[in-house]
């Protein structure tokens, strides 16, 4: 996402001819594009990050249930 959210406003800012950005080469805009598209594909998966984002996903989840297993049994005690 942080390398979407520079590449929409980039291309915002070219399309309505801002500043410097309307100036700018479409390649600067297209080689983001790929270097983002190549990240995602590729570079996440061979880092681990996206395990990484899944395991800290379903890590949350657990806690959750855990959470509300050991209110659910306090609760009954009293």
């Amino acid at each position: 996402m942080i390398l979407i959210i520079p590449l929409v406003l980039f291309l915002i800012l070219k399309l309505a001819g801002i500043w410097v950005f309307a100036e700018a080469s479409w390649w600067w805009l297209v080689g983001g594009a790929v270097f983002a598209f190549v990240w995602f594909e590729f570079l996440e998966r061979l880092f681990g990050l996206d395990a990484k984002k899944q395991d800290l996903h379903y890590d949350a989840i657990r806690k959750e249930r855990v959470k509300r297993a050991f209110n659910q049994k306090n609760e009954r005690k009293r």
